[in-house]
This record gives C-alpha cells, structure tokens and sequence, in this order.
C-alpha cells in the first residue's frame, strides 16, 4: 500500500448519520469535495470521522468517483479534547464576517454551545427562512471547525432569538451551579476575581456597538457580572474570544 501523505493522516470528516464500526457510508458534499479537490486523498487512504455525539472511528475511503465518497469505519476511539468548563456563549449577532469568525473561534477554543441572539445594535436583522439558513450556516461553521481542531461534540448552534425574548426566558437566578458574566467596558470585576464556575458558566457578549444602555440596566435583573477585559475596548470578534481564551486559562485546559 502506497505511504499516505503526512496530511492526509490527520483528514477528519463529520458526517450527520449515527456512526458505528464496520459501517460504510458517504461523505457529505462538502467534505467530499474538500477531501478530493484539496487534500487530494484517494482510495485506501486513511481518514478519521466522527458523528458529533462523542468519539470518532478510524476510516479508511473505499470509493472515489467524481463527487461520490465513501469510506468504511473500523475502531471507535472514545473521548476528545473537551474542556472541564462548560461554557455558553450568548452572542448577539454581528455582521456575517464577524460573526462567522466568533463562531469559528469560539468552538476552537471549547465552547459547549452558542446562542446567537439580536439586539438593539444588531446591523443583521434577519426573519422566517433567512434565520433558519443563517443558523444552518454558523452550525456549518461548527462542524468545520471541530474537523479542524479534533473535538467530536459538537456544540449546538441554537436559533438565534431576540435579547428581550431570551432574557424573559431566563430564570432571575442562577440553577445548578451556574454562572454568569456580561462582557462589559463599564464592568469594575475582572474574571480573574471571579470564583471557578462550578457548572456551566453563560457568558454574554453584545454586537458592534455593544448593548443598548436599556438592555444593559435588563441584563443586571438577571444575576449577570459585569466584567471588563482590560482597558482598551474591544471589537465584537476579539471580546468573545479573549474571554473564552482567558476562562480557559483560568479554569479550563489551556
């Protein structure tokens, strides 16, 4: 057998349907495309895929024919590099670029879920099909980038909701052992003097422009901390992830 190119042995692939050992199944469009036409891999070549519900199967591509790619699974190997701190990250929605690149990062670095949301200061306003394709598009953008980063859950890309919506929904005080911050340049706290969450820690970052001073005053009705990153004010894309950055260097596995 031909040696694989040392690119090719780290090729993972996502695919929807329930995986298990033994079985042989197509790759999605994308991930068939992005395997031919860029990774360039070929039959026998070895591949790993995972289902997103935890694990992930060696593989090996069977068949390649124009768009169509097949693999067949062998071993499962349990786990990932998941983080200790469950975080959920509620983002109001940016523009696409932006946006895309929070996404991105945020599940690089070990978010358990996202939760796009719209505010006042949101410059996306979005509604009917154009929210569901929006979402399908960021939970696309997930999926890539556990591929790329070796995790095999993948965090949920909830559908995107209105801030006062959310927020009348949310209990007044924290259940379970959970935690909450507001990212926030009038905050005085820094996360450094927070104590470790014990459950999940909800962390809430505001669009361009940030939170209308209204949702601001709404959002401390909620039992959130205002924390500030620092003395320069950041940009949509940065804050979200120097915070998951900084938890996980503070309580996770960085």
């Amino acid at each position: 057998m031909k040696p694989a190119h040392p690119l090719k042995n780290g090729a993972r692939f996502h695919i929807p349907d329930r995986l298990g050992p033994g079985a042989e199944l197509a790759l999605p469009d994308i991930a068939a495309h992005h395997a031919v036409r860029v990774l360039r891999l070929a039959e026998r070549d070895p591949v790993v895929v995972f289902d997103g519900s935890g694990g992930e199967y060696d593989a090996v591509i069977t068949h390649v024919h124009r768009g169509d790619v097949r693999v067949k699974t062998g071993r499962l190997r349990d786990g990932g590099p998941e983080s200790p701190v469950s975080i959920m990250l509620v983002q109001g929605v940016s523009s696409a670029d932006r946006m895309d690149l929070t996404v991105r990062k945020a599940v690089e670095l070990g978010v358990s879920r996202i939760l796009p949301i719209f505010t006042q200061r949101s410059v996306v306003k979005l509604d009917g099909n154009r929210v569901d394709r929006r979402r399908a598009h960021w939970q696309g953008i997930a999926i890539s980038a556990c591929e790329q980063c070796g995790r095999n859950l993948v965090p949920e890309v909830e559908e995107p909701v209105g801030f006062e919506t959310w927020l009348a929904a949310l209990p007044r005080e924290p259940q379970d052992g959970e935690s909450r911050v507001f990212l926030s340049v009038d905050g005085a706290i820094r996360l450094r003097e927070l104590p470790a969450p014990t459950g999940t820690m909800l962390l809430l970052a505001g669009p361009e422009g940030g939170f209308a001073p209204s949702e601001a005053d709404l959002v401390m009705t909620r039992a959130f901390t205002p924390v500030r990153l620092g003395p320069r004010v950041l940009r949509t894309e940065t804050a979200a992830i120097a915070a998951i950055s900084a938890i996980q260097t503070l309580w996770g596995d960085f």
